[in-house]
């Protein structure tokens, strides 16, 4: 499914077909037009997440315009859920001032980069059992 903001700022879901997760990606963009080009952008990031950890059970994005800052410019605040078998979600909370597409890509980087810590913890409490070494 998808997700696109209503003029509330609410989210509005449609069916589209190529989601492979157990939960398919849901996209919130809140206090903000919806953005086709965003949009593309966001599932661009979330299939190379799949691609690096095919077993993702679920990825709920939402980006939000963050109005309190006006004097300072635009702020946006990314929100990212990814559901992993067998540990707890992984959540990245984060702003980015001016650009949208921005705040997309460094929020992607930092889940990417904690499914890769998470990886390799995981490669490691592998190791151990094998060996028949406790944690």
């Amino acid at each position: 499914m998808r997700g696109r903001s209503t003029p509330e700022g609410g989210r509005h879901d449609a069916p589209r077909g190529s989601d492979t997760m157990q939960v398919p990606l849901q996209i919130t963009m809140r206090q903000m037009p919806h953005s086709d080009a965003l949009e593309t952008r966001i599932r661009q990031k979330a299939g190379k997440l799949e691609q690096f950890h095919p077993n993702l059970t679920g990825c709920q994005v939402t980006i939000e315009e963050d109005r309190r800052h006006q004097q300072q410019g635009r702020w946006f605040n990314v929100h990212i859920v990814i559901g992993v078998p067998g540990r707890p979600d992984i959540a990245v909370n984060h702003a980015h001032h001016e650009d949208p597409h921005a705040a997309v890509r460094d929020a992607f980087d930092a889940v990417y980069r904690q499914l890769e810590q998470a990886s390799r913890e995981r490669g490691r409490d592998v190791a151990r059992s094998e060996r028949g070494v406790g944690p």
